[in-house]
């Protein structure tokens, strides 16, 4: 009994026809008493929880319990219970992405432009795959940011490469302005894909997992990011980011922190005060009345 009541609760959780369902019931059952059933091909959309034991019960009680009825219902709730073991995929591929990270990116950050330049072919290859696969609107969020934040190193990386020999991406002219990579049918640069996309994500943490080729950008990560990972990876960067002395100096009355955090200030505070933000990921207690100032920033080339 309790399978059927299980299995009914779930068709019904899962918005099938009810007439479907007391079929099967009844089928299943061979009940020998007569049952008057009023039938509807009326979907059902929503269910309370109450409500829905209740048509259970009722339904069950209406039809005389037989041994056969785990076998009916066998093959159905294997396959829910199959649906429910589905792991989620990742709707793109970043392992191209990955290994050349892992190849050419130190755990610290620093990174093989020279490298990357040997294997230029394959970092264009990726950017190309890309551009054959974008987000659509059934994407969900951590998809979408794996996508862009891959997106926008693996573009920046491409513009040093193309760039090189050069002390400072600075040196390129208007280096975040250049169209050069076309995604779909659309030609972006890194400045949209930063300001028009990313940042309308919502989420500060961002500007801990896009580089811009510079010592004082957050370090970059020398892994892929993946839907699976990307929330683990954005808290684990901010973490590092801001308690990082040669970026940060904090202390409980004085702060001296990255430019970043004045460039995009109004992204820190969405939900409390910049000092809120910080204090989620600073390993030292910041004081509500702390003194602030700002770090130099260091644009030279991150290799």
């Amino acid at each position: 009994m309790i399978y059927v009541y299980n299995f009914v609760k779930k068709c019904l959780m899962k918005k099938i026809g009810f007439t479907l369902i007391i079929a099967l019931v009844l089928s299943a059952c061979g009940s020998s008493k007569k049952a008057v059933v009023t039938t509807t091909t009326t979907t059902v959309t929503e269910v309370e929880t109450e409500p829905v034991e209740k048509i259970i019960k009722d339904t069950i009680a209406a039809v005389q319990p037989a041994n056969t009825i785990k076998e009916v219902v066998k093959k159905e709730v294997e396959v829910v219970i199959e649906e429910e073991k589905v792991p989620q995929l990742e709707l793109f591929n970043h392992s191209g992405w990955d290994q050349l990270l892992k190849k050419h990116v130190t755990t610290d950050g620093r990174v093989n432009y020279e490298g990357f330049r040997n294997d230029k072919g394959i970092l264009r290859d990726y950017i190309t795959s890309l551009g054959a696969n974008m987000p659509t609107e059934i994407w969900s969020k951590e998809d979408k940011l794996a996508y862009w934040m891959n997106a926008y190193n693996a573009m920046t990386v491409d513009l040093i490469v193309r760039n090189l020999p050069l002390k400072s991406i600075k040196d390129i002219d208007k280096p975040w302005d250049q169209r050069l990579w076309k995604l779909g049918s659309k030609w972006y640069n890194l400045n949209e894909v930063e300001h028009k996309i990313l940042r309308k994500m919502g989420d500060a943490r961002i500007h801990f997992g896009i580089n811009c080729a510079s010592f004082s950008c957050p370090p970059l990560l020398n892994d892929a990011f993946s839907s699976k990972t990307v929330e683990a990876q954005l808290d684990a960067l901010a973490r590092t980011f801001v308690n990082d002395t040669k970026r940060n100096q904090i202390s409980e009355n004085n702060i001296k922190i990255s430019k970043i955090f004045s460039w995009f200030g109004k992204d820190f505070k969405t939900d409390g005060s910049l000092i809120d933000f910080l204090n989620r990921y600073s390993e030292t207690t910041i004081s509500n009345k702390a003194r602030k100032s700002y770090m130099d920033y260091d644009w030279t080339l991150n290799n």
